[in-house]
């Protein structure tokens, strides 16, 4: 009896150092453009979570912004994995939306692993900002990563903020490569004393 308990745990314990490591967010604030559970998803596929296999109910809500205005981020960690956030900002349309961080990677018994992805200290439209919340350590229970981020200042009727989440040490999505994401729609309105920001489109 005392065997066989042994290599039940044995067995478990193989299967939990074995078992593929996921990660997941919420996106607190803004509002997010689509309906999330209790981990967020959906949230594999690029741009925003949702693709025609994983598909998703939109919440209809849109963030009423003026330009160069700080937008307020929050999220919430509901499963840890070691990594970064990014925030981009599309216009016109979704496909403005950068691509997903090129992971570095190495080979596992399970297939490729990340490791790391480049941080721009200095980016560019359409990214806002670059390595947030940069951690390896799990986060507080109860705990919330929170910034502010300047909007351009910009016309939009419906333009998206999209919030990734690049994950080390994880294996590969089929849909999302080693990233998570999500969405909100904004609408934001160019402040008259501040300059355009001719760097977006439309402008």
């Amino acid at each position: 009896m005392k065997l066989r308990l042994a290599a039940a745990l044995c067995a478990t314990a193989t299967a939990l150092v074995a078992a593929p490591a996921f990660a997941h967010f919420i996106l607190v604030a803004p509002d997010a453009w689509v309906e999330v559970n209790v981990l967020g998803d959906p949230q594999k596929a690029a741009p925003c979570g949702t693709s025609d296999i994983t598909k998703g109910t939109p919440t209809g809500k849109v963030t009423a912004m003026t330009g160069g205005e700080k937008l307020h981020i929050k999220i919430k960690e509901t499963i840890y994995h070691p990594g970064y956030y990014r925030v981009a900002l599309s216009v016109l349309d979704r496909s403005e939306l950068p691509a997903d961080p090129v992971a570095t990677t190495r080979e596992s018994a399970r297939g490729p692993i990340s490791v790391s992805a480049k941080i721009d200290p200095a980016p560019k439209a359409p990214v806002l900002a670059d390595g947030l919340f940069e951690h390896r350590e799990r986060p507080a229970p109860g705990s919330f990563f929170e910034t502010d981020i300047q909007l351009p200042n910009i016309n939009c009727e419906k333009c998206t903020v999209q919030v990734l989440q690049f994950m080390e040490e994880h294996g590969l999505n089929k849909e999302g490569d080693f990233s998570y994401h999500h969405c909100a729609d904004l609408k934001i309105t160019a402040n008259p004393n501040l300059p355009i920001d001719k760097a977006w489109p439309g402008q």
